[in-house]
């Protein structure tokens, strides 16, 4: 379960992000986070992985208190979460599956599994005939398949996925957004997908959160356009 509980936070400029915040998702559900930019979506995220820390209320993540939460401790939160970064984060100088088992190596995962468990992961994501590739030599839409599959081959309690679908055309949106609908379904797993892609939003009917100015304007099933739309920075 991820709960927010009255959480606001700031930045050291004073530029305040996220402004008295309650949400909660159960576990297994699939949520869509949207607003314009500047609205707090990157913010919340990253409190959820502890990159950033909530200054007033509190944040449950897993199990993990995380207002409480010793920096020690902060790898096993991470643990629990998949995160698909908009930008893929893939390491250049490796191939898909080096970059693969590199989630599963950082946790110290047996080498047996290891060579199990890629394998199976990059075969879900369809990319078994990559597995000897580098990052350089896949098109967008499978670079965003390696980051999906390394997110998921340490089988997480929750995958953040932030703008799955942004540089990649409607076909390949179409294959990604079916993948998490799999994962959600099938693996029991929360999926929180960060978007501005307003047609995603009116093809996949699913929960979606609204935030503007760093406030929750919106959680409703389904999505109808925005409620607000204000100009902003990057959040």
């Amino acid at each position: 379960m991820i709960r927010f509980t009255n959480v606001s936070f700031s930045y050291p400029d004073g530029t305040e992000a996220l402004h008295d915040v309650s949400l909660r998702i159960d576990d297994g559900e699939f949520v869509f986070l949207v607003g314009p930019s500047g609205a707090g979506k990157t913010s919340l995220t990253k409190l959820l992985f502890c990159e950033q820390r909530a200054q007033a209320g509190t944040v449950e993540v897993n199990g993990f208190q995380l207002n409480k939460l010793r920096s020690r401790k902060i790898p096993f939160l991470r643990r629990t979460l998949g995160i698909v970064f908009q930008d893929f984060r893939l390491f250049e100088n490796k191939t898909v599956y080096e970059n693969v088992a590199f989630a599963m190596r950082v946790i110290n995962a047996p080498t047996a599994l290891i060579r199990k468990r890629v394998p199976s992961f990059l075969s879900l994501v369809g990319l078994s005939d990559k597995a000897d590739s580098f990052p350089k030599q896949l098109s967008g839409g499978e670079q965003q398949r390696v980051a999906l599959a390394r997110a998921l081959v340490n089988n997480p309690a929750a995958i953040i996925a932030d703008e799955p679908t942004g540089s990649i055309d409607n076909e390949l949106r179409d294959d990604i957004m079916n993948l998490l609908i799999r994962v959600n379904k099938i693996g029991k797993k929360t999926v929180i997908v960060i978007t501005h892609d307003t047609d995603l939003l009116r093809r996949y009917s699913f929960r979606t959160i609204e935030l503007c100015n760093g406030r929750i304007i919106s959680d409703q099933v389904g999505f109808d356009g925005y409620h607000q739309v204000l100009d902003g920075g990057e959040d």
